[in-house]
């Protein structure tokens, strides 16, 4: 009973006022998640699936929020109400407006906690952009620099029984130059591929209940024959005791390895996932913690076929990886997707449309995300999130190099990377070790893509050996579309509108040959433009009819669908929606109108022996 009454305790919520008087931000563009959303039940689902506890409690919700001046100090009064997890320019936190370098962000939350002497308490944030501090009633617990990754503190020493309050401070310089910020395609004067900036808290908060010692995460390896590798981090001692099962049914019980006959593999057509429950237990046997998690048997790797081109293999077994690029942006969420539900609308379109992979461009979603993957059967090429600034202007101290494409053998462009200050590549190392670190259990995620084209491309070779090491279980596209260089597994060449592959040059031979980007053909839908005032565009023009657009996808199809067989090993077409004024999505921004079913686009990649 008293660990039924610790949990309830727990789970009690905070209220705010704000509930009532809240709605989006004026004369924006809703999805239906959006229109129908209950701010007070917002992202409501446990945000860590590879890892789940029981006694956590979910912060999302209406918190205060104050914009000041950078340097000033935590301000006396607020601003107002914003909802969590969305960001403070996204519609749906009831403000849009953007955060500029020179201001700072703050929130505040209350909530309440039953002090034990026999647990913790940690602070976890999913994602927030871009360097936060936190207080706990007035003890500061922890500050984080990077926008995309789960991060969290231990706050069992500042909090009380009752009421605690939780302040945040946030600072987002998004694309200002000379921070060579990890900002993906954010900047502060949006425009073309550029989007508006996401400053803040954009993903679940939440409190987590932990023992004194306890399991602090897991990273699990698996092969075809079986054999499965878990290898705990603990805070305190102990070790640790594994079950597996299938169904329901218990496979095998072991320690930090298991051994499964005649295992069911993970692939597209079959993505089997077997549940793990993780005991830590002291030298009596006791039980001192238990986390549940999952884990799918699959390998990836390469091999060459019958004419001598290298093939992408999972299992073994030759396969085409055939995706969209998805970028993940909501016209009322931005990067935060308005509910699951909207989430899954995207990814279940994909997988009726015969696509096996998602390329998810600069963008780390939510770790459900993945989960979803990871279920439904959905590979995954990873993107790392790009960094630095474009340049320009009288100085034009760019942080990018110039871009040397795979089609220029003869460009007269030598300097193929840019220089990055110690301090700066740090930065971008540690956010890639803690992407692959977050998301290396997810057997979806089979290839890494550290940089997009030449976007904040630099120190490329040894940030490709390093991968190489650190990951050995996964293919590596070093620079998607970028200035190429002689490591990791594949060459990508992006071409608009229509896929080619530059076949004649020996220099990509020892590689896995990719189409990483084509298409962008665009298509306006009246009544679903994110602005009729901005330039609404796709590559290669516009079509005048619908008839003309779907004609134009089926061409680019086709034209893949011919380099497959001269020996291109993966395509990717921009993009699964529209995006601000890019309208080359297959649906609208507003997800209200699909522009060619999915049934339309399942047959032509059939056509076209792209369905593996």
């Amino acid at each position: 009973m008293h660990r039924i009454a610790s949990i309830l305790l727990l789970l009690a919520t905070t209220t705010f006022a704000g509930s009532k008087d809240w709605k989006p931000a004026e004369n924006t563009m809703l999805t239906p998640w959006g229109e129908k959303l209950d701010p007070d039940h917002v992202w409501q689902e446990y945000p860590r699936p590879q890892m789940e506890r029981v006694n956590w409690k979910n912060l999302n919700g209406f918190w205060n929020y104050a914009v000041v001046e950078k340097d000033a100090s935590q301000p006396a009064a607020w601003d107002g109400d914003i909802l969590v997890p969305f960001a403070l320019e996204a519609p749906l936190s009831g403000v849009g407006r953007k955060l500029q370098a020179s201001e700072a962000l703050w929130y505040k939350r209350l909530f309440t906690h039953n002090v034990s002497k026999n647990s913790r308490l940690l602070l976890h944030f999913e994602a927030v952009d871009y360097k936060t501090e936190a207080w706990v009633n007035g003890e500061k617990v922890g500050e984080h620099i990077g926008g995309s990754l789960p991060f969290s503190f231990d706050i069992s020493d500042a909090v009380t029984s009752g009421n605690n309050t939780l302040i945040v401070k946030v600072l987002d310089a998004t694309d200002q130059l000379g921070t060579y910020q990890l900002r993906g395609k954010q900047v502060q004067k949006n425009r073309s591929i550029w989007y508006t900036p996401v400053s803040g808290i954009w993903q679940t908060v939440w409190l987590e209940t932990v023992p004194q010692r306890y399991i602090q995460s897991l990273k699990i390896d698996t092969k075809i024959s079986g054999n499965i590798s878990i290898k705990p981090t603990i805070s305190g001692k102990g070790t640790i005791k594994t079950t597996a099962y299938l169904d329901g049914k218990e496979v095998i019980t072991g320690t930090e390895t298991l051994n499964i006959k005649s295992p069911q593999l993970w692939s597209p057509g079959s993505p089997t996932l077997y549940d793990l429950k993780v005991e830590l237990v002291d030298d009596t046997g006791k039980t001192l913690d238990v986390v549940t998690s999952y884990f799918g048997i699959r390998e990836v790797g390469k091999q060459k076929d019958a004419n001598g081109n290298w093939r992408l293999t999972l299992n073994g077994k030759e396969i085409f990886h055939l995706g969209p690029l998805d970028q993940g942006w909501w016209p009322d969420g931005l990067l935060t997707p308005p509910s699951e539900e909207a989430m899954l609308f995207d990814m279940k379109y994909l997988q009726e449309a015969g696509f096996n992979m998602i390329r998810k461009h600069i963008k780390v979603e939510p770790r459900r995300y993945y989960y979803h993957c990871d279920k439904m059967g959905m590979l995954v090429w990873q993107d790392q999130i790009s960094g630095g600034a474009q340049g320009g202007g009288k100085n034009n101290k760019a942080e990018w190099p110039k871009w040397k494409r795979l089609t220029q053998p003869n460009s007269p462009i030598k300097k193929l990377d840019q220089e990055w200050p110690d301090w700066a590549h740090e930065q971008w190392m540690a956010e890639l070790k803690g992407m692959i670190d977050q998301l290396y259990n997810h057997p979806s995620i089979v290839v890494w893509v550290p940089f997009n084209e030449r976007w904040g491309q630099h120190r490329t070779m040894e940030v490709g050996e390093w991968i190489e090491a650190y990951d050995p279980t996964r293919t590596i596209n070093i620079a998607s579309g970028g200035n190429f260089f002689p490591v990791g597994d594949i060459a990508d060449h992006h071409e608009y509108p229509h896929p080619i592959f530059p076949m004649d040059n020996p220099e990509f031979d020892d590689y896995i040959k990719v189409v990483g980007e084509f298409g962008g053909h665009g298509w306006p839908v009246e009544g679903h433009l994110w602005n009729i005032q901005t330039r609404n565009w796709g590559y290669g023009g516009l079509p005048k009819t619908i008839d003309e657009y779907k004609e134009r996808y089926a061409k680019s199809i086709r034209m893949l669908g011919k380099l497959k067989e001269q020996g291109v090993g993966a395509g990717v077409y921009t993009q699964t929606t529209d995006v601000e004024g890019e309208i080359n999505g297959l649906i609208t921004y507003d997800r209200k109108v699909i522009k060619i079913p999915a049934t339309g686009l399942k047959a032509i990649h059939a056509q076209n022996r792209l369905l593996d």
